[in-house]
This record gives structure tokens, C-alpha cells and sequence, in this order.
């Protein structure tokens, strides 16, 4: 009887560890398959971010390759201060001042004016409009953001120039201001909807205690929401600066094509990017023009990098203010 006991105890413990393994082989398996699925997402993330830079070097190395030769024939004072663009003289003459201050003074007038109603727009879907009417503007604005300039400056050439002309008492409508009109609207998308997504992951234990100590919903937003969300919409600016900064066909355009140095907005002007698109056809490979818009491309490329290195320091200053 306790053979035959032993005998069926050790059967059971032998069927329990063929049990276990058996349960034990899969898991291990699928561990195995996941640490590998873990290990190739690992990998193309390092890629992609490693593509990334390796591009944005290439385009600087070719932007110094093609645009600092230039600075032989004119010197980088003459060339960032001078008022006078005339590639086809004889010598020719490179001054970029009258690009340079076009492309600010658009990009400034279009933030003025995008941003403040970007960020109310946002404000408005995010803690008042109702869920269905924001769930149904919101898709409309982020289409708008993918609008082809080609038509944003049809619009602009069509209707807006006139309206321009008759309100400033203008010879023509073709000016800095109805370009930085049109660019506002083209930035207007990208900032509503970021700063929107912005808003809506504020946590409401934060609007919870603003509505508990007697605030409104204004002050709420004011004083709760917009500086909680203020990396995002900090963001989503930078991004609609970038968007100014860089459209080239609508400023072509409606901005009036004068090269010299412009005293105010409703002054016919060319920003660098449209000086870059419409040179360039007509420039010779190798060239002094050539190289001069390459330069041009290079000033381009670190104004850009300048703004956003300010947005960074900006913010991390605002970050600092409010984590006390």
C-alpha cells in the first residue's frame, strides 16, 4: 500500500515539473520575442534620430560649402549691411540688408497677429466651446494648415491686395502687410491646433482648485491653463514662426518684389526666401550669384536657429518661475 502510494506521488510530481515546464517554455519564448521586438524598436529609433542629423549636418556643410566663398569677392559687413542687390552689375553687388529686414518685418506682423488669435482660438475649443462643436472645428483647422500656399497667395493677390490698397491709401496692395496677413492665416492653423492639444492635457486637478478658491473661468484660463500649458504653446508658436519664416510662394507673390530696404509695413518688400526662389532660376552654377543665394540661404538657416535658441531660453525661464 505505501509502495503504491510513493509510486503515485512521484507519477503526480513528475506530471506537476512536466506541467511547469510546459508552461514555463512559451513564457520564456514569448519574453524572448518581446525583448527582441523591444530591441528593433530600440534600434530604428537610434536610426532615425541618427538620419535626422546626419541630414541637418549635410545641409549645413553644403550651405558653408556653397555660400562662404562668396564672402571673398564681398565682405560679410558689406554683404549682411548693404543696401544694394545687383548681381547682374558690373562688379556685381551683394547687400542682403533690404531681405533681411523684410523677412523680420513680415514675421513679426504675421505673430502679432496670428498669435494672440491662435492661442484665444484654442483657449475657446478647449475649455468652452462644446464637445461636439470643437470635436467638429478642430479636423476643419488642421485641414487649413495643409492649404497650398500657391492659392493662399492667389487669395491674397485677389482679394486681400484690393482691400489693403483702399483702407492704407496705397499705390498697390502688393505689400509687406498683405503678406504678413496671408502668413498669419497660413500659421493660424498650426498654432490653434497644438496649443489646443496643449490645453486639453492640463490636468483638471488644477482647474478644480482655481474653480474651488472662487475663480472664474476666464481667470481659470488666464492664470491656470495658459501657464500650465506654456511649453505647448510655446511650441506651437515656434512653429507658427516657422511656418512665417519659411513660406516662400505666397510672399512671392503678394509682397510686392521692391529690394530696397523697407521704412514700414504697407512697403512693397522681398523676404529672403522669395529673393532665394527668384534668383535662383537665372543663377549660374558656381556663380556669384549662386554662391550670394546660398549665403543668403545660410543667413536663413541661422536666424532659425537663433529664434528658436531664444524660445528655448524663454522657456525654460518660464519653467523655472512657475516650478516655484
Amino acid at each position: 500500500m505505501c509502495h503504491w502510494l510513493n509510486r503515485s506521488n512521484k507519477e503526480g510530481l513528475a506530471t506537476l515539473q512536466e506541467q511547469v515546464t510546459a508552461a514555463t517554455v512559451p513564457t520564456t519564448g514569448l519574453r524572448r520575442r518581446l525583448r527582441l521586438g523591444e530591441r528593433f524598436i530600440e534600434v530604428w529609433i537610434f536610426l532615425s534620430g541618427l538620419l535626422a542629423i546626419v541630414v541637418l549636418l549635410g545641409i549645413i556643410a553644403i550651405l558653408l560649402k556653397e555660400g562662404l566663398p562668396i564672402f571673398a569677392h564681398t565682405p560679410p559687413w558689406k554683404f549682411l549691411f548693404g543696401a544694394k542687390w545687383y548681381p547682374i552689375s558690373d562688379p556685381p553687388t551683394f547687400g542682403i540688408a533690404p531681405f533681411v529686414v523684410s523677412t523680420l518685418m513680415v514675421t513679426l506682423v504675421s505673430t502679432v497677429i496670428a498669435v494672440p488669435i491662435g492661442v484665444a482660438c484654442a483657449a475657446y475649443l478647449s475649455e468652452v466651446a462644446h464637445r461636439k462643436l470643437a470635436e467638429t472645428v478642430k479636423p476643419i483647422i488642421e485641414i487649413l494648415a495643409g492649404f497650398p500656399s500657391v492659392m493662399m497667395g492667389f487669395i491674397g493677390l485677389a482679394l486681400l491686395s484690393p482691400l489693403v490698397q483702399s483702407a492704407f491709401n496705397l499705390n498697390t496692395g502688393l505689400c509687406g502687410l498683405t503678406a504678413a496677413i496671408m502668413l498669419s492665416l497660413m500659421s493660424l492653423p498650426i498654432i490653434v491646433s497644438v496649443s489646443e492639444d496643449a490645453l486639453h492635457v492640463v490636468p483638471k486637478e488644477f482647474k478644480e482648485a482655481s474653480y474651488a478658491l472662487g475663480a472664474t473661468k476666464w481667470e481659470t484660463i488666464w492664470h491656470v491653463c495658459i501657464p500650465s500649458a506654456l511649453s505647448g504653446i510655446a511650441a506651437a508658436i515656434m512653429l507658427g514662426i516657422g511656418r512665417a519664416i519659411g513660406e516662400t510662394m505666397t510672399v512671392l507673390m503678394v509682397a510686392g518684389g521692391a529690394l530696397a530696404v523697407p521704412v514700414s509695413p504697407t512697403d512693397p518688400m522681398t523676404t529672403m526666401t522669395a529673393a532665394i526662389a527668384s534668383g535662383i532660376g537665372n543663377a549660374v552654377r558656381g556663380g556669384l550669384q549662386y554662391q550670394a543665394l546660398f549665403a543668403v540661404g545660410l543667413i536663413l538657416f541661422i536666424l532659425t536657429l537663433a529664434v528658436n535658441i531664444i524660445a528655448e531660453r524663454v522657456l525654460e525661464r518660464q519653467k523655472r518661475k512657475f516650478a516655484r
